[in-house]
């Protein structure tokens, strides 16, 4: 025979058997105890908590021969022919490949006939979210008013999109995401009877891994399994199979990045890449980790939210004292975005290396606010300390503190049209300055003086002008800032995205200046 993953070998039979759902358990062996069976049901929860499986069941126990205390008995004809998927009254259909009105008519036809045996017909409906608009309305008068023999249980792991008419017709369970002890329990029980020896460590890292998802834990455990056959599985081993990496990595990158050290984070990564480690991982788990020291920092009962050793709490404690909560806080958010942006990326490692280098140099951060300024007020001070000269370009603390008070902003005068052609000959220099990823769409556009004497921007790419637009124009204000900087006058920007062939009525202004700052045409 041929072998059999653990999930399914090891998928509950009976309801004493399912973990971590007991709310749900208790309420549906009571339903059958007293025949209070209801005509419809909306399990929902998410991926490998319990659904289908709970479903069956369910779909065993209304039609066991010889129920005991609400449980299916596993060994009349019928429990048999429903575990063998043979039976004629259990009926599993899968909504994302069976999605339109004909195939809901044929359920409609279907359950006019009543069971060949045993007294319901259930039909479970996978992922019930993914009917068509029209098959939920088509099912809709028979879900309401089913014959007395059929059962509807419908399973989703997107309640949000099933139509509210669904919802009031169903009685709906929420299936809740299973604790790591529940699921390092159940692999113990998995093991000793699969006789593999595995390491305590090894279990709990495989349940916090797996996410609430006793299948996807049991997969885990599977692949660790057949990797080291005939071997003890150890937590070192559970980390080379799942490409995973030790919490002591976090910590030796976080005390890296604290201490600014751009080298040390650049090797640690070249590190991990060379011993075949995932990068969206990494970034993952030292976010959670960076989380973990947020807590510890946040509160005194930060402690017991953590599902670590008390050594490691001790650690966590001594490193969450080194730095404020609201750099933590500026750390969590650089990662995030970096755990968006390498997703589909084709060159991850440049995009950490980046992201590391800016989380060390606060100063190359484009927007300013109190934090970044905290930072670079830090990092210069410990520049003195350690007698370092500040370059004259590096903002002093006493220049970023007056830059942070809201109440005394500087008045400057209004710029001229020959203060914008002013501009366009130091246009290098505002580019170097701005810098990437702006910097090439910057330079490709035409640059003209407007009716309103401000400086008009002009696209041919849409995109390009929805980069400068974005987030409240946030990147459009930062190459404002630069360029009054610069000039010390107040200058209005705005964009366009223009034809490159039709759009003619503004001359670009640098074509008409020549750089030496003599000759004009």
């Amino acid at each position: 025979m041929s072998y059999t993953a653990l999930y399914r070998k090891f998928r509950p039979g009976e309801f004493d058997e399912v973990k971590g759902q007991e709310h749900i358990v208790m309420t549906l062996r009571n339903q059958v105890q007293t025949d209070r069976i209801g005509h419809a049901y909306l399990f929902c929860g998410t991926r490998g908590t319990g659904k289908t499986t709970v479903a069956k069941i369910l779909a065993k126990a209304v039609n066991c021969q010889n129920p005991l205390h609400g449980n299916p008995c596993n060994e009349c004809e019928v429990c048999q022919k429903i575990n063998r998927q043979t039976s004629m009254n259990v009926i599993e259909i899968d909504a994302a490949s069976n999605n339109g009105v004909a195939n809901v008519r044929d359920i409609i036809d279907e359950v006019q006939y009543s069971p060949a045996e045993g007294r319901y017909k259930v039909y479970i409906i996978d992922e019930v979210h993914m009917l068509s608009t029209g098959a939920f309305n088509a099912l809709l008068k028979t879900l309401e008013e089913p014959p007395s023999y059929v059962i509807f249980i419908l399973a989703t792991t997107e309640p949000h999109k099933i139509p509210i008419t669904i919802h009031s017709r169903c009685q709906r369970y929420d299936f809740h995401r299973i604790s790591i002890d529940t699921i390092a329990e159940r692999l113990k029980e998995v093991t000793s009877r699969e006789q593999v020896q595995v390491e305590e460590k090894a279990f709990r890292y495989i349940a916090k891994t797996a996410d609430g998802s006793m299948r996807d834990a049991l997969s885990l455990l599977d692949q660790c399994i057949a990797f080291y056959l005939g071997q003890e599985l150890t937590y070192e081993r559970a980390l080379q199979v799942l490409g995973a990496v030790d919490t002591v990595v976090y910590s030796k990158m976080f005390r890296y990045v604290v201490s600014q050290n751009v080298v040390g984070c650049i090797e640690l990564i070249d590190e991990m890449m060379m011993t075949g480690r995932d990068l969206n991982q990494f970034i993952s788990e030292l976010i959670w980790y960076l989380r973990g020291l947020m807590l510890v920092d946040a509160s005194e009962q930060g402690n017991e939210l953590l599902d670590v050793s008390q050594e490691q709490k001790l650690q966590m404690q001594e490193e969450a004292e080194m730095i404020d909560i609201d750099m933590l806080i500026r750390y969590i958010h650089i990662l995030s975005d970096l755990s968006n942006q390498i997703r589909y990326a084709s060159q991850k490692r440049v995009l950490v290396e980046i992201a590391f280098i800016k989380l060390c140099r606060p100063q190359m951060d484009s927007v300013q606010d109190m934090t970044t300024i905290s930072a670079r007020i830090s990092a210069i001070e410990k520049q003195l300390e350690e007698g370092v000269v500040v370059a004259g370009s590096m903002p002093s603390a006493q220049e970023n503190v007056s830059k942070a008070e809201p109440n005394k902003p500087k008045i400057l005068p209004k710029a001229l049209p020959e203060d914008i052609e002013e501009v366009i000959r130091r246009w290098n220099e505002i580019l170097m300055a701005y810098g990437q990823p702006g910097e090439h769409m910057l330079s490709q556009a035409k640059k003209v003086v407007s009716d309103q004497g401000s400086l008009l921007l002009q696209f041919t790419d849409k995109l390009s002008e929805d980069f400068f637009l974005q987030n409240d124009k946030q990147e459009l204000q930062c190459l404002q800032q630069i360029i009054q900087n610069l000039l010390g006058k107040e200058i209005v920007i705005e964009t366009r995205t223009v034809d490159v062939v039709v759009d003619n009525e503004y001359e670009d202004i640098s074509r008409l200046i020549h750089f030496d700052g003599i000759e004009y045409e």
